[in-house]
C-alpha cells in the first residue's frame, strides 16, 4: 500500500460530517495521523475518529468554533499535544446560506464571514506558524460559485471567492517556508448538508445535475482523492492554484 501522508499530522476543520469527513478518513488511510475538528456535533466527529480507528488508523476529535481566535489556538495546541507537529490543514469548515439580496441581514452576513473567510485565515496563520523548516501543506475549499455563481448565492459566493484570492496570496507569502497553499473548488457534492438545504432530490438537483457533464452528483471520496494528492509529496511542484472538481461543470 502506498501511504502517501506516511507519519504526516493533519487537521480537518469541519471533518464531523460531508466533505471534511471524507478527507480526515481519506488521509488516515493515506497513513497521517487526523484531527477531526468539528464546532457543535460532538457525537459526529467520534464516529468519524471511531471509522479511522477501525480502519487502521490514528485520530482524535477536538471542539473549536474556527472563528474565534482563543478556540483556533486550543486546536492546534491539542493538537501538538497529541501528534508533536502539524503538516497539513484544510480549511473545510464553512457555512452557506441561500438568500436573496433583500433578506440580507448583518447577523447571516457576518456569520458566513466569520466562518468561511475570517476562520480560514486564522487557522491558515496559526499552522503556518507550527509549521517546520520542512514546510506543509495547506488546502481551502472553496466552490464551483466562487466563478459561476447562482441566485441567492451572493454571501457564499462572495466568501468563496475571497478564500480564492487567500491562496494566491498566500502561496506567494508562504512560498519561502516551503509550504504550499492550494484550493479545491467542487462542485454540488452529496453531503448531510446538501441534503439539509434541499438541494437533493427536488428541482435544485436536477438544474444542477444538468450542468455536469459526467453525469452524477459529486461525492466526498471525489474531493477526498484530489485533497490527498495536494496533501502529499506528489503534489510538491503545486502551489497557488485552484483545482475545481465538480464532474466538469463550469
Amino acid at each position: 500500500m502506498d501511504l502517501q501522508l506516511k507519519d504526516k499530522v493533519a487537521i480537518v476543520t469541519g471533518s464531523s460530517k460531508g466533505i471534511g469527513a471524507g478527507i480526515a478518513k481519506a488521509f488516515a488511510i493515506a497513513g497521517a495521523k487526523v484531527v477531526v475538528n468539528y464546532a457543535q456535533n460532538k457525537m459526529s466527529a467520534q464516529k468519524v475518529v471511531d471509522d479511522i480507528i477501525d480502519l487502521g488508523g490514528n485520530a482524535i476529535a477536538v471542539q473549536a468554533d474556527i472563528s474565534k481566535s482563543d478556540d483556533v489556538k486550543r486546536l492546534f495546541d491539542e493538537t501538538i499535544t497529541a501528534f508533536e507537529r502539524i503538516d497539513i490543514l484544510v480549511n473545510n469548515a464553512g457555512i452557506y446560506d441561500i438568500v436573496s439580496l433583500e433578506d440580507i441581514t448583518t447577523e447571516v452576513l457576518q456569520a458566513n464571514l466569520d466562518t468561511n473567510l475570517i476562520g480560514t485565515i486564522l487557522c491558515t496563520q496559526k499552522a503556518a506558524s507550527l509549521m517546520d523548516s520542512s514546510g506543509g501543506s495547506i488546502i481551502n475549499i472553496s466552490s464551483t460559485v466562487s466563478t459561476n455563481p447562482m441566485p441567492g448565492t451572493l454571501i457564499y459566493a462572495a466568501t468563496k471567492a475571497a478564500v480564492d484570492n487567500v491562496t494566491k496570496v498566500l502561496a506567494k507569502e508562504l512560498g519561502p517556508k516551503k509550504i504550499r497553499v492550494n484550493t479545491i473548488s467542487p462542485g454540488i457534492t452529496e453531503t448531510e448538508g446538501s441534503h439539509e438545504k434541499g438541494f437533493m432530490g427536488g428541482e435544485w438537483e436536477a438544474q444542477l445535475l444538468a450542468q455536469v457533464p459526467l453525469g452524477r452528483i459529486g461525492q466526498p471520496t471525489d474531493i477526498a482523492k484530489v485533497a490527498v494528492f495536494l496533501a502529499s509529496d506528489d503534489a510538491s511542484w503545486v502551489t497557488g492554484e485552484r483545482i475545481q472538481v465538480a464532474g466538469g461543470q463550469i
